[in-house]
């Protein structure tokens, strides 16, 4: 990051530039590509009364240049007063682009896990067999209890006259039928 400090009719002093290159610190916590960073401080007789303009001209990698001024009589309230303001800025746009952030798939790394969850749900499919109904028909439930008794099989599913689905399904005791 290039930063450059610029004083129109104002002296610098090593305590006014250390000062605000600290608060150009500050604008590093948000990993922002800030290519350059000028800081201009000016002076300026209005109405008798002495004002200081402080101003920030920030270059962003993938944003437009951002430029902030502030006018105030101290000089130290207007750098924190236009720090703040850039801060804010700057913490929009990370925000944003936290938001917006999407993991590519060549980004994607497969973990140990994932492969075993994978491999579990591979044991699973040769355990399933697809199978087709046997009748395609509605059928009427005495029908389908009398299919499910004479078969070894614990459950029956079927639509009945009305064309709803219906599963009728042995009980632990094997004596007893229910009805979904």
């Amino acid at each position: 990051m290039n930063i450059s400090i610029v004083g129109r009719k104002i002296t610098l002093t090593d305590e006014l530039k250390s000062h605000i290159e600290s608060t150009i610190d500050t604008l590093k916590k948000y990993n922002l590509d800030i290519i350059s960073v000028n800081a201009i401080i000016s002076q300026e007789q209005k109405h008798g009364k002495n004002l200081i303009t402080f101003e920030y001209v920030l270059n962003v990698a993938n944003i437009d240049t951002i430029v902030v001024k502030q006018k105030d009589q101290d000089l130290h309230s207007a750098i924190d007063i236009a720090t703040d303001r850039v801060c804010k800025i700057l913490r929009r746009h990370a925000d944003k682009i936290k938001a917006h952030d999407a993991t590519k798939l060549s980004e994607i790394v497969i973990q140990e896990e994932e492969d075993q969850i994978a491999k579990e749900l591979e044991k699973i499919d040769s355990e399933i067999v697809p199978m087709k109904p046997e009748s395609y028909k509605p059928m009427e439930i005495d029908e389908a209890l009398t299919l499910l008794k004479d078969s070894d099989e614990i459950f029956k599913v079927f639509y009945d006259l009305d064309d709803n689905f219906r599963v009728l399904y042995k009980m632990k005791d094997g004596q007893r039928f229910g009805l979904y």
